[in-house]
C-alpha cells in the first residue's frame, strides 16, 4: 500500500492548480494586449465541477483555452483501470488543469499543457506535462522550450527530464501517420512513491529504457507536488518568449493555408488518442471544455506532399520526429540552409 497523502492533499492540489490557471491567464492576457478569457463554470451531476476559460479572436491568439475542473465518482472509467486496477471500486477525485492555444499567426507554434493529480481510495498519483507543436521550424524555439522544462525537473530531480523527454515524444505519436504532434516537451503519469519512473505503454521505448537503467528512485508526496509547481510556473517563461519573437513575423496565404493543414494533425491526435479527452468524455465530463483544446479552423487536403527542400518538407522530416533537441550539434547543419536557426 501506498504511503499516505497528507490530510490536506486535495486542498493544496486544487490551490495549485487552480492558481496556475489564474497566472497563466493573466500572463496569456498580458501578452496579447487585446483578447480576454470569457468564463464558465459548471457543475458535473455526479460530483464536482470546474472553470472553462476560453479567448477567442486576440491579437495573438486566434482561440484558446485554459481549463480547471475537480471531479468526483464512484467508478474509475476503462481507460484509467487498465493502468490501475487497482482503484477498481474506490470513490476517486481528480483535479486538473489543462490548456491549448492556437495562434492566429502560423510562426507562432500552438502550446499545450495539463497537470493533475487523482486519488482513489488508498491510490494516488501525479501526471502532466507540456508539449509544443510549430508550424514553421526554428531550432532555436524548440531548445528554449525543452530547456525551460528541463530546468523546472531538474530543480526537484535530475531523473525526470531523461524520462519525461522521450515519454512524451512516444505519446504524442500519431500512430496511423508515424510521426510526432510536434516538437514535444515532457510527459509524466502515475507517478507516487513506488519510484519507477516510466510507467507507459512501450516497454522496448527509450524511455523505458531510461527509466531502468535509472532504477526506482526515492519521490514522496511532497515532491510530486513540487514536480507539479515547478514544471507548471515554468511553463509562461518557456512560451512567452517564443511568441514574442515571432509574432511579428510577416506570412501569407501560403504558411496560413500549411498551418490549417497541420491543425488537422492536431485534431486527429486529440479525437483519437488523447486520454484526457477519453477520460473526460468517459466520465460525462463538460464536453465544450473538453473540446476546447481543438483549433477554430483547419482543413485535410488528400495526398499532400511537402515541396522537397522547403521550410514546410524541413518541418515534416525533422521537426515531426523525435530528436535530441538540447545536444545534437547535427541540428544546426540542418536548419541552417532553411533560415530554422535564429
Amino acid at each position: 500500500m501506498l504511503e499516505a497523502p497528507p490530510a490536506d492533499s486535495r486542498a493544496r492540489a486544487r490551490t495549485l492548480l487552480m492558481g496556475l490557471q489564474d497566472s497563466i491567464c493573466s500572463g496569456l492576457e498580458a501578452l496579447d494586449g487585446e483578447g480576454r478569457f470569457a468564463q464558465e463554470s459548471w457543475e458535473r451531476p455526479e460530483g464536482g465541477g470546474g472553470r472553462s476559460r476560453v479567448m477567442k479572436e486576440g491579437r495573438i491568439f486566434e482561440q484558446g483555452g485554459v481549463n480547471f475542473s475537480e471531479v468526483e465518482g464512484d467508478q474509475l472509467p476503462p481507460s484509467i483501470l487498465s493502468q490501475r486496477p487497482e482503484a477498481a471500486g474506490q470513490r476517486w477525485f481528480a483535479t486538473g488543469t489543462s490548456m491549448v492555444l492556437h495562434p492566429r499567426n502560423p510562426y507562432v507554434p500552438t502550446v499545450h499543457l495539463n497537470f493533475r493529480y487523482f486519488e482513489a481510495g488508498p491510490v494516488w498519483w501525479f501526471g502532466g506535462g507540456a508539449d509544443l507543436t510549430p508550424y514553421y521550424p526554428f531550432l532555436e524555439d524548440a531548445q528554449h522550450f525543452h530547456r525551460t522544462l528541463k530546468g523546472a525537473c531538474d530543480s526537484v530531480n535530475p531523473a525526470y527530464y531523461p524520462v519525461f523527454k522521450p515519454w512524451c515524444d512516444e505519446y504524442f505519436f500519431l500512430k496511423h501517420r508515424g510521426e510526432t504532434r510536434g516538437v514535444g516537451g515532457i510527459f509524466y503519469d502515475y507517478q507516487d512513491p513506488e519510484g519507477v519512473l516510466y510507467k507507459g505503454q512501450d516497454s522496448q521505448g527509450l524511455a523505458a529504457a531510461v527509466s531502468g537503467a535509472t532504477g526506482a528512485i526515492s519521490q514522496s508526496w511532497e515532491q510530486l507536488f513540487a514536480l507539479a509547481s515547478a514544471c507548471g510556473h515554468g511553463f509562461l517563461p518557456s512560451y512567452v518568449p517564443i511568441v514574442e519573437k515571432r509574432h511579428p513575423t510577416a506570412y501569407g496565404e501560403r504558411e496560413r493555408q500549411f498551418q490549417l493543414y497541420r491543425r488537422g494533425r492536431y485534431v486527429e491526435f486529440n479525437l483519437v488518442f488523447d486520454r484526457g479527452t477519453i477520460f473526460g468524455l468517459q466520465t460525462n465530463g463538460r464536453t465544450e471544455s473538453i473540446l476546447m483544446s481543438l483549433p477554430p479552423l483547419v482543413r485535410w487536403e488528400y495526398g499532400y506532399s511537402a515541396e522537397p527542400g522547403s521550410r514546410e518538407a524541413l518541418l515534416t522530416e525533422l521537426f515531426t520526429r523525435p530528436q535530441n533537441w538540447l545536444d545534437d550539434p547535427g541540428l544546426v547543419e540542418r536548419c541552417q540552409p532553411h533560415q530554422a536557426v535564429g
